[in-house]
């Protein structure tokens, strides 16, 4: 299983971006797919989760009402959608894979996302 995040870049405060997350490898459906991150000098934290279907997702608090994690599982992939970034967003996004009967997690090697002020 390999997982290549795409999308990240250089944004504005109050400005918006969409990370995606393609899996190559393994029957998509068959994982839950989460978002992390890890900004300069801090620990690697959580930030949005999504069920096999798609039917529940998960946020932290420090990002709920402002992004949106989704799945289309048609394309084998997983979005995040990030609105209302604030400079405290600027991270390292990684998604990870966790499939439900092998209990194995996957890691992508991340994309960066750095929001100006």
């Amino acid at each position: 299983v390999k997982l290549l995040e795409s999308g990240g870049g250089l944004v504005q405060a109050g400005g918006s971006l969409k990370l995606s997350c393609a899996q190559s490898g393994g029957t998509f459906s068959s994982y839950a797919m989460g978002w992390f991150r890890q900004a300069p000098g801090k620990e690697h934290e959580f930030v949005a989760a999504i069920s096999y279907s798609g039917n529940h997702t998960y946020y932290s608090d420090s990002v709920k009402g402002r992004f949106t994690i989704s799945r289309d599982n048609a394309k084998n992939t997983v979005y995040l959608e990030m609105n209302s970034l604030s400079p405290e967003d600027t991270a390292v996004y990684s998604c990870s894979a966790y499939e439900r009967y092998t209990k194995m997690n996957y890691w992508g090697t991340g994309t960066l996302v750095t929001v100006s002020s």
